[in-house]
């Protein structure tokens, strides 16, 4: 593969706030494709919109990468729980097209949990450029009740994983855990499609908005260039 890097400036971490963040990404400009992401996810990028990029910051190595290997998954009880309580959802692979139903969705979903972070009053070029790219393989899963729209999870396809890129849901339906619910569900699908990982980008320690993702076990994180278990099943 050759393939140009660029790394940016140090600016503030969105995630820990006293610290400074600079991230290594791969050239915008240059013929990005399904494969090339599919090699650069086992080497902890992520993708977002047009962009792969890796976290790449001096004397901090916080962002760890984390993938749950599908097949050797064993739920919590309150991941059981959550799983029958969302039994009567219908779920629908869509393409990654604008859907002004998907969009009114975010908008509510933004407004509510992520008021002040950056991605207040999202027009709808900004929620496509976020969640699609021109190169990747991405699906918008559907979560309806009936016919009313729950939840929607942004998932890239990829050779031998799944990689959850966003999930948005209707926060007056806190009490089913959609956010928990639309990852089991991804679970379930990778094992039945025979791919053995389901990718959840980077987990933060120290970071609470990110402590959901450990919960997920046995997972494996990316330390020193490769992948390595831990975690141990509930």
């Amino acid at each position: 593969m050759n393939l140009d890097f660029w790394i940016t400036p140090p600016q503030a971490c969105s995630y820990l706030p006293d610290r400074q963040s600079i991230t290594l990404f791969a050239n915008p400009k240059a013929s990005l494709d399904n494969g090339i992401y599919n090699q650069l996810i086992k080497q902890g990028f992520r993708r977002s919109g047009e962009y792969l990029y890796r976290p790449d910051c001096n004397r901090c190595n916080a962002c760890i990468p984390l993938r749950i290997p599908v097949a050797a998954f064993t739920p919590r009880r309150n991941q059981r729980r959550i799983w029958q309580r969302n039994g009567d959802l219908e779920v629908t692979a869509l393409s990654a097209n604008y859907n002004d139903e998907h969009y009114q969705l975010y908008q509510c979903y933004i407004h509510n949990r992520h008021q002040g972070g950056g991605m207040d009053n999202p027009t709808p070029e900004s929620y496509l450029a976020f969640l699609t790219s021109s190169w990747s393989d991405t699906i918008f899963y559907e979560f309806r009740l009936e016919k009313k729209l729950l939840a929607v999870a942004v998932v890239d396809q990829l050779d031998t994983e799944l990689s959850a890129v966003y999930t948005f849901f209707n926060p007056a339906s806190a009490t089913r855990s959609l956010g928990n619910y639309a990852i089991l569900w991804l679970i379930h699908e990778a094992h039945r499609r025979n791919l053995p990982w389901l990718y959840l980008g980077y987990w933060i320690k120290e970071c609470h908005k990110m402590a959901y993702k450990n919960q997920y076990q046995p997972f494996e994180i990316f330390r020193n260039g490769r992948w390595r278990k831990t975690g141990k099943p509930s």
